[in-house]
């Protein structure tokens, strides 16, 4: 008891707590800065301090989240009347953003339980897997067709793409921790790993943040439907997909090059588990439909959350899910928990003027930068300063906006803006070992050294940037998106 006392009261164990509660009351007590209402400025010390502890992680983010917004109801920030303060704080429960990512959750959870993830996996290293750079395409191929429906990054790298990379890699002597991992684990894992941060972004539910950045665009009066998402990210993705596993391949290169073995290897799989069932049958065909609806939406009327809705209700209705799965679903209660706070302050400091005033301020201050210019400069820092953050969604809360507004007030058309940003808000996660939660799973195998990993990362980064801010741009161009 006495050891437990001791460490809980270290210094060490209570920094992460009283960081964020330091940093929160020095802005509190901060002078207001003139032509700002004093509210938001509250608000604003307790956003901070949420996003500081999101980083520090003291607690879990969801319980960060709690707590930033008790923080906000008891002291006024929300609004003076303590009615008004719980009614806008709650408030973020009902929007349809963090819905959207929990029922996808549910849905990502039909493919993990009926096998259909596996089972493309190995449809795909059967066709493509004769040559190892073939074996990473069919990878590439099974994470991008997972995406859409996948909003846990983890789960999708994490839970069917590592396992089976893991399995090649020691079919084929190649040993983490030893000198054979460079036979093929070391280039078969970067690789994967490059391909699960850009599959991410290709698609509104390919991660549970794009949601939260969506959302932040809207704050700006920038409407970025499913649609309007995985249309702006086709070009640019594919061309990550391809360039990128090149790109390894060729300055990394596995020591094997032919790997026939890996089309048996699936082939086994594939027999072991016979013919697909009617359960995967039923996740397949309510997969396409959700496609449908959602690439269609404004043809059949029919808003994306209904179609996610409808999705769920299918696979519980054919038995594919049991009520048990959405209940112990733990990660999409978690996402709606801290998701809907989150964009309950963000939404709230927004209508309280504080974007509107630091987008003043901060374009007093920047004059003669032509746009394209702050385009590539805003999108850059965006992701490089990732390497201070080991959280996806908590750098996007706390960077999106202000980025978003300096950009369009030095003249960046909006949309341009919105869309770098959002993509970026998932293609920084390639960059270090703990930069997104599949990076440790990835990393942790033991295939890579660290200072290998980072140079890919930062390789790949590199590659992405030119790509989605150069073919990128000229493709929303195209469609008339600014």
């Amino acid at each position: 008891m006495q050891s437990a006392v001791r460490s809980l009261t270290s210094p060490g164990d209570a920094l992460p707590f009283l960081v964020p509660i330091i940093v929160g009351l020095g802005i509190w007590f901060c002078g207001i800065p003139e032509g700002l209402n004093p509210q938001a400025w509250q608000l604003f010390a307790i956003f901070v301090a949420t996003i500081v502890g999101i980083v520090l992680k003291p607690l879990p983010m969801g319980a960060v989240a709690l707590c930033s917004m008790t923080a906000a109801i008891i002291t006024g920030a929300l609004d003076p009347s303590s009615k008004g303060a719980v009614s806008k704080a709650l408030a973020g429960f009902g929007h349809p953003v963090p819905w959207l990512a929990v029922l996808a959750f549910f849905i990502a959870r039909g493919f993990i339980k009926t096998g259909l993830g596996q089972r493309i996996a190995y449809l795909f290293i059967r066709l493509l897997g004769k040559r190892t750079l073939g074996l990473s395409y069919g990878l590439a191929i099974t994470d991008l067709i997972l995406a859409p429906a996948m909003p846990s990054i983890t789960a999708r790298g994490g839970g069917i793409i590592y396992p089976i990379v893991n399995a090649i890699s020691i079919n084929y002597g190649s040993q983490p921790n030893q000198p054979s991992a460079k036979r093929i684990g070391h280039f078969l894992m970067a690789s994967a790993f490059q391909v699960n941060v850009i599959t991410a972004a290709m698609f509104l539910t390919g991660m549970a943040g794009n949601a939260i950045a969506a959302n932040m665009a809207a704050e700006m009066g920038i409407e970025i439907s499913w649609t309007t998402w995985a249309l702006a990210a086709l070009v640019p993705g594919l061309l990550s997909l391809f360039a990128v596993p090149l790109s390894l391949y060729l300055i990394y290169p596995p020591e094997i090059k032919a790997t026939p073995g890996a089309t048996d290897f699936a082939t086994r799989h594939l027999q072991e588990m016979g013919p697909i069932s009617r359960n995967e049958w039923v996740m397949l065909l309510t997969f396409f439909l959700l496609l449908v609806l959602w690439i269609g939406g404004d043809y059949f009327q029919v808003h994306t959350i209904a179609a996610a809705f409808l999705g769920v209700c299918l696979l519980l209705v054919s038995g594919v899910l049991d009520y048990s799965d959405i209940q112990n679903e733990k990660a999409a209660w978690d996402t709606l928990l801290w998701m809907s706070i989150l964009i309950a302050l963000a939404g709230h400091l927004n209508q309280l003027g504080f974007i509107s005033w630091m987008t003043t301020e901060a374009k007093g201050h920047i004059t003669g930068i032509p746009w394209e210019l702050a385009f590539v400069l805003l999108s850059a820092f965006f992701l490089y300063s990732h390497y201070l953050f080991a959280s996806a969604s908590g750098h996007t809360v706390a960077m999106m906006l202000p980025l978003l507004g300096v950009g369009i007030a030095i003249g960046v058309p909006p949309m341009m803006m919105a869309l770098s940003l959002c993509f970026i808000g998932n293609l920084f996660g390639g960059l270090t070992h703990y930069s997104i939660g599949p990076a440790p799973i990835f990393f942790g195998a033991g295939y890579n050294e660290l200072s290998d990993w980072w140079k890919m990362g930062f390789l790949a980064s590199v590659i992405n940037l030119v790509i989605w801010l150069g073919a990128g741009s000229l493709w929303w161009k195209w469609l008339g998106y600014w």
